[in-house]
Parts: C-alpha cells; sequence; structure tokens
C-alpha cells in the first residue's frame, strides 16, 4: 500500500515538473534574433522567442559575451521585452550563447 501511495506521489511530481517547465526548442548553431521572453538571474539564464517563434533556453557560460551599444554589460542589464540578437552554438540537444547583443 506506502509503494503504491509512494508510486503514485512521485508520478505526480513528474508530471507537475513538465506541466511547469518552459517549452523550447534546439536550433542550429547560427545568429537569431528575437525578444526576451523570461529571465532566471540566479541560473544566469534567459528565454529568447525569436522572429520566427521558436524559444530558446541559453544558460550564460563563462565565455557568452554580453553587449549594448558595442560594449560589455553586466547580466543584470537583461530585462523581459528586450529585442537581442543571439549567436548560439548547437551542442548535442543544448545551445550555447556565444553572443547576446542587446539591440534596444
Amino acid at each position: 500500500m506506502r509503494s503504491a501511495i509512494l508510486k503514485g506521489l512521485m508520478f505526480s511530481a513528474i508530471l507537475l515538473f513538465f506541466a511547469c517547465g518552459e517549452s523550447t526548442d534546439v536550433v542550429e548553431s547560427g545568429t537569431y534574433q528575437g525578444t526576451i521572453k523570461e529571465v532566471e538571474a540566479e541560473k544566469t539564464e534567459i528565454y529568447v522567442t525569436t522572429d520566427d517563434d521558436k524559444t530558446l533556453e541559453l544558460y550564460f557560460t563563462e565565455t557568452t559575451s554580453l553587449t549594448r551599444n558595442g560594449s560589455e554589460v553586466d547580466f543584470s542589464e537583461l530585462e523581459e521585452g528586450q529585442k537581442v540578437e543571439v549567436e548560439v552554438e548547437k551542442v548535442g540537444k543544448r545551445l550555447d550563447p556565444i553572443s547576446v547583443k542587446i539591440m534596444e
């Protein structure tokens, strides 16, 4: 009986995890323009909706370049709704952001 309850709780937790997760797309390496949908500062992660309606999940690395008007800026400069240009490298099923340019 306890086993069945435990299995039910685990299944519910898994469903909740997937229901709350962002639906993201994996694209080929390249440069894309879009709008920031969400900023998760504690994870140095952003979600970008591209002009062709794909959602990119981008975790910044130590080597990710973030610029505005040609100058390096801090991650805290990123806000939802900003227009950005991102250069990404596809690594398996993950996208690594090489550079992010704030366009406005």
